[in-house]
C-alpha cells in the first residue's frame, strides 16, 4: 500500500498522523507550502534531521499513555514512560527550534515545560518497574519511609520462616522436615509419615496427606500474621502512593497531549523527509490552477516492489482549460492502469505536504480524487458488475466539480458493444461540456472513442506503446500522444497460457471480421473439421417462392399483383 511505502514514522503518535494525512490531504495551499517548507529543510540539513530523529525515537506513545491514566488502566511501567517522555521533552524543542521554517519551528515552540512531572516519577519509580502494582518492587528505597517500614517487616518475616526449617530440623532431629506456604492454609512445617513418632506435643495438627501431615505451632502462626498485615498494608499504601502519581499525570494531561502533538507532526515531516532523500522525490509545485503536470513521474508503490531502475516513468499534463480529457489507450497489461493510478497518488502526496516520485510535478489543488476503477458486484443486493460499474459513474458524473480529478478505467464493458460504446462516448461528452470541468484520465479499448479528440478541443488522445517482435508483444510502457492502433488482446490471452488450439481459432475469427469475410451461420464461419449445427437453419417459406419464381416468365402487370400479394401474405412477418 501507498502507506506501507511512505511510513518511515518512529512513534505511534506520528504513524498515526501520517494516516490521518492520506485519508484527508489538505485543501489550503498555504498549509501545504508550510509542510512542504519543513520537509525540504529535512532533507537539505541530513545531520539536524538526524539528531531530530534520534530524540523522537526516545518518545513511547504519550496520547495512549495520558489516555490510560485518565481511565485508571495506566502500570507502573507506563508512568515511568510518561517520566522518561517528560524528561526528554527539552531535548525535543531544542532538536526543533534550529530549523529555519515555520513549521517546525512553531512546534519547537509548543514543546511544554513538563520537568516536575518528569522529576516525581523518576524520584519515585525504580528504573524497570513491574507491570502491576504487588508484583514486584515499584517504588525506591528511600522515597518513602512508611513503604520502607513495612517492607522490612515483610522481609524480615520472610527471613525469619526462611531460618525456621534449619531450626526445627535440627530441634526435632527431622531431617525431611519442611516450611511451606498455600493460600489456603497459610504457613506450614510439613513432616513424613516415616518421622511422625519425632513430632513435638506443641505441633498442632493442620492437614492430613497421603504420605505426610502438615503442622502449624503459635509461633508460627503469630508470625505468619505479621508477615501477611505488612504485606497488605504495603500493598496498601503502594495503591496509594501510586494513585497520586497517577492523578499528576492526569493534572497535566493538556501538556502532555501538546507534547505528543509536536512528537506526531515532526515524526510525520521527518518520515515525509526521509522518504525523499532515500527515493529521490522532488518537491511539488502547488497551484490553485486546474493543471496537473508531472514530468517523468513514477508510481511510489509499483516502484518499491521493482529492482531500482526497473519503473519505466512517464508524462502526464492536464489542464482543464486546453487538456482537460486524455483518453488512453493500449493493450492490456501495457501500464494503463498503473498510469491512472499514478496520477491519483501522486496528487494525494503532493496534497499531504509530501515530495512525489517525479523530475517535476505542478499540482493544481484537488478536492476529489473520483475513480470508476475495476470490477465488482454487490450479490446481496441484486446488483451485477455493470449496475455497479453504473452506479459508479453516476457518483462521478453527479459530484465531480470543476477541482475535481477523475480517473475512468473502462466504462461501459459489462454490456453490448454498441451499448457500452454508447455509454462510454455520452459520458466523455458530459465530462467535457458540463459547466465544472473535471481533470479526467479515461483508459478505455473502445478505440472509437479516440475520434473525440478531432471533435472537442479538450479532449486529447494518450496511448501506451508496444512493439511485436517474432509474433509476440513486448510492453514499453511509455505513454505517447496518439490513439493506439489495436488492443492486442489475443497476446495478452497466449501470455496469460490459453491454449493455443483457442489463439489460433481466434486470430482467425478476428481475421474474419476486419476483412469482413465472417459469415453469419455458423457453418461458414466454423472450419471444415468443425462439428455440425445440432439444428438446421430456420427456412422461411417466401425462400420456396422465390427458389420457384422465374421473373422471365412474368408481364410487368403479373409481377406487380404477385409482390402485392406476397406483401399482404408476409408483410408483417419476420
Amino acid at each position: 500500500t501507498l502507506l506501507g511505502v511512505i511510513d518511515r514514522t518512529v512513534t505511534s503518535p506520528g504513524a498515526r498522523r501520517l494516516r490521518a494525512r492520506l485519508e484527508q490531504p489538505l485543501l489550503d495551499r498555504a498549509a501545504i507550502q508550510a509542510r512542504l517548507d519543513a520537509v525540504e529543510e529535512l532533507v537539505e540539513r541530513p545531520e539536524a534531521a538526524d539528531t531530530l530523529g534520534e530524540v523522537l525515537g526516545r518518545f513511547r506513545d504519550v496520547e495512549r499513555l495520558v489516555s490510560r491514566a485518565t481511565y485508571g488502566k495506566v502500570s507502573p511501567r507506563d508512568l515511568r514512560a510518561v517520566a522518561d517522555a517528560a524528561a526528554a521533552a527539552p531535548d525535543l524543542a531544542r532538536a526543533l527550534v534550529v530549523f529555519q521554517c515555520a513549521e517546525l519551528a512553531a512546534w519547537g515552540a509548543k514543546v511544554p515545560e513538563l520537568s516536575a512531572l518528569a522529576q516525581a516519577p523518576d524520584e519515585a519509580l525504580v528504573d524497570d518497574p513491574p507491570a502491576n502494582v504487588g508484583e514486584g518492587l515499584v517504588f525506591r528505597a528511600g522515597w518513602d519511609p512508611g513503604l520502607d517500614e513495612l517492607r522490612d517487616l515483610a522481609k524480615g518475616g520472610k527471613r525469619w520462616i526462611a531460618k525456621l526449617q534449619e531450626t526445627e530440623r535440627q530441634r526435632t532431629g527431622i531431617p525431611s522436615l519442611k516450611v511451606g506456604y498455600n493460600r489456603v492454609f497459610g504457613y506450614y512445617l510439613e513432616v513424613t509419615s516415616a518421622h511422625q513418632s519425632k513430632v513435638p506435643e506443641h505441633y498442632i495438627r493442620k492437614q492430613t496427606l497421603t504420605n505426610a501431615e502438615r503442622y502449624v505451632t503459635p509461633e508460627l502462626k503469630t508470625e505468619e500474621e505479621r508477615i501477611l498485615s505488612a504485606e497488605e498494608k504495603l500493598r496498601a499504601l503502594e495503591l496509594e502512593r501510586f494513585s497520586e502519581l497517577r492523578a499528576r499525570v492526569v493534572a497535566e494531561a493538556a501538556p502532555l497531549q501538546e507534547l505528543a502533538d509536536a512528537v506526531g507532526e515532526s515524526d510525520v515531516l521527518l518520515s515525509a523527509a526521509r522518504s525523499a532523500r532515500e527515493r529521490n522525490w522532488v518537491r511539488p509545485e502547488i497551484t490553485d490552477e486546474p493543471v496537473l503536470v508531472f514530468e517523468e513521474a513514477r508510481h511510489p508503490v509499483v516502484e518499491s516492489l521493482l529492482a531500482a531502475g526497473d519503473f519505466v516513468p512517464n508524462d502526464l499534463e492536464l489542464d482543464a482549460r486546453s487538456r482537460q480529457i486524455a483518453i488512453i489507450t493500449g493493450p492490456n497489461m501495457a501500464g494503463k492502469s498503473t498510469f491512472l493510478r499514478q496520477a491519483g497518488l501522486l496528487a494525494i502526496l503532493a496534497q499531504t505536504g509530501s515530495f512525489v516520485p517525479a523530475r517535476r510535478a505542478r499540482v493544481g489543488i484537488v478536492d476529489r480524487v473520483f475513480t470508476r476503477v475495476g470490477a465488482s458486484d454487490n450479490i446481496a443486493k441484486g446488483q451485477s458488475t455493470f449496475m455497479v460499474e453504473m452506479e459508479e459513474t453516476a457518483t462521478i458524473l453527479n459530484a465531480a466539480t470543476d477541482r475535481s480529478l477523475v480517473l475512468l478505467d473502462e466504462v461501459g464493458r459489462g454490456t453490448s458493444t454498441y451499448d457500452g460504446l454508447s455509454l462510454a462516448w455520452a459520458v466523455t461528452e458530459h465530462l467535457h461540456e458540463r459547466r465544472g470541468r473535471p481533470r479526467t484520465l479515461f483508459a478505455t479499448h473502445f478505440h472509437e472513442l479516440t475520434s473525440m479528440a478531432g471533435v472537442h478541443e479538450r479532449i486529447v488522445n494518450l496511448n501506451v506503446q508496444v512493439k511485436e517482435w517474432n509474433g509476440r508483444v513486448i510492453f514499453l510502457r511509455k505513454i505517447r500522444p496518439g490513439a493506439a492502433d489495436k488492443s492486442y488482446g489475443i497476446h495478452v490471452a497466449e501470455l496469460a497460457g490459453i491454449p493455443p488450439s483457442v489463439v489460433a481459432r481466434a486470430r482467425d475469427i478476428l481475421d474474419r471480421l476486419e476483412s469482413g469475410r465472417f459469415a453469419r451461420s455458423a457453418e461458414s464461419a466454423a472450419p471444415a473439421e468443425a462439428q455440425l449445427t445440432l439444428f438446421e437453419p430456420v427456412r422461411h417459406e417466401l425462400e420456396d417462392l422465390l427458389t420457384e419464381f422465374d421473373p422471365n416468365s412474368l408481364t410487368p402487370l403479373e409481377a406487380l399483383a404477385l409482390l402485392t400479394e406476397w406483401k399482404d401474405r408476409y408483410g408483417g412477418r419476420s
